[in-house]
């Protein structure tokens, strides 16, 4: 059983980003500039909004974060996104979601100029992923390719199972397996909360992709000796033995599942450090199609 280590992975990629960073300053160029947009003060968002600028500083982009009150109305934020869409020094564009509920999540995804979309929300980015076309991928699924990529783990021909259909990680993660590319060109089955026989499914897979958001769901029981399993839930569960107060857990039941896998990523360490790394590549694609 070798872990997949998203804190080692994660660092390989910025090193590559921030030489390629270096490489432009060197030339007298300007550097890659990501736009981050906060809404209110929902914690959980505001760590994660500080995790990308923080790498943004650590790699040499150049990051602007327009924070808003709760109380910002939408069409004032469409109006923040229209800036940053014309904006020439601006290469990529987030909005950290959730979003307050008199704000629409998808009138916002679909205000952002899609060359800017460097989360890979955007109907017409999920077209072009769809149709195999050159684009932004999401950036949870972006980096557990690079993750496999990173560690040279051969996908052609494997059965992956992905367990959750949302729009950020489930679909993506189904299609981009699916596809034929490396890593890709797996068999594909997508499972959710409808599926009956969930674990004869997980049984035959060699490649699982939990991502449905419940602690510890997946169990030794549902997973085959050899199997790749790739966490991606993240979750905070009461735990009195932490000083905070409560532990973080992933989807897979690690402990009991680990020794049974050929790979598998942990929680925390894993696929959450992977998509910070994913949002960096995107973005610094993003720049260099404006370059072009």
């Amino acid at each position: 059983m070798q872990i997949l280590d998203g804190k080692i992975t994660s660092q390989a990629i910025k090193d590559i980003i921030k030489g390629k960073v270096a490489a432009l300053s060197a030339q007298g160029k300007r550097t890659p500039h990501l736009a981050a947009i906060l809404v209110g003060n929902n914690g959980a968002s505001e760590t994660y909004v500080a995790s990308k600028v923080k790498t943004c500083a650590e790699i040499g982009f150049e990051s602007t974060l327009k924070r808003f009150p709760e109380t910002i109305n939408e069409a004032e934020l469409l109006q923040v996104i229209d800036e940053l869409n014309n904006d020439d020094a601006v290469d990529g564009i987030l909005v950290q979601l959730p979003l307050p509920k008199h704000i629409s999540e998808d009138k916002v995804i679909e205000a952002i100029n899609p060359d800017k979309d460097v989360d890979g929300f955007h109907p017409v980015t999920t077209g072009r992923m769809v149709a195999g076309l050159p684009s932004f991928i999401p950036a949870t699924p972006y980096g557990i390719l690079l993750m496999l990529e990173h560690y040279k783990i051969e996908t052609k021909g494997l059965h992956a199972v992905v367990i959750g259909r949302s729009n950020i990680v489930g679909k993506p993660m189904s299609i981009l397996l699916s596809r034929n590319t490396y890593p890709g060109n797996c068999t594909v089955t997508t499972c959710h909360s409808a599926t009956k026989n969930l674990k004869e499914m997980c049984l035959q897979a060699d490649i699982i992709v939990a991502a449905l958001g419940r602690p510890e769901f997946v169990k030794a029981d549902m997973v085959k000796d050899g199997a790749i399993v790739i966490d991606v839930g993240i979750t905070r569960v009461a735990d009195a033995t932490k000083k905070s107060g409560f532990a973080i857990k992933g989807d897979v039941a690690f402990n009991e599942v680990a020794p049974k896998c050929s790979y598998i990523t942990p929680v925390p360490g894993g696929v959450g450090l992977m998509t910070i790394a994913g949002l960096m590549m995107n973005t610094y694609n993003a720049y260099m199609m404006r370059s072009k």
